[in-house]
């Protein structure tokens, strides 16, 4: 079984978040190393986010650009990241994902629009 470390230097994982009702929903999303765990780079207003909110247990998997899952899901405990954390990560992910990641983060930046933006910080459990 991966650990969520391991997870960081994949290009797409399966995030799976919970509705209230407890049905999981998973996502194919861009990941970022964040020590032990992940991070994940989304904008503020996403169902994931709320989800997130509403309870933060996850699951996180490899997976392609469609969310076809390869190999075992990790659990997870997710939080919402501060603006220090979002500021730091949008570095990582210029880093990680070159170009895309650049012009993703640029656009905010250069718009003011940083508010506009969420980290979701994965920490083992």
């Amino acid at each position: 079984m991966p650990t969520l470390e391991q997870l960081g230097s994949e290009k797409y994982v399966s995030l799976t978040t919970y509705r209230k009702d407890g049905t999981p929903v998973p996502t194919a999303v861009w990941v970022l190393p964040a020590g032990a765990g992940v991070a994940i780079w989304t904008v503020t207003g996403t169902w994931k986010v709320k989800r997130v909110r509403n309870n933060p247990k996850v699951t996180v998997a490899a997976c392609d650009v469609r969310g076809n899952v390869r190999g075992e899901a990790v659990e997870g405990r997710a939080r919402i990241g501060d603006a220090a954390e979002r500021d730091h990560f949008a570095g990582v992910l210029g880093r990680k994902y070159r170009m895309l990641g650049l012009f993703g983060t640029l656009r905010y930046k250069l718009l003011g629009q940083r508010d506009r933006i969420t980290v979701i910080i994965i920490d083992p459990v």
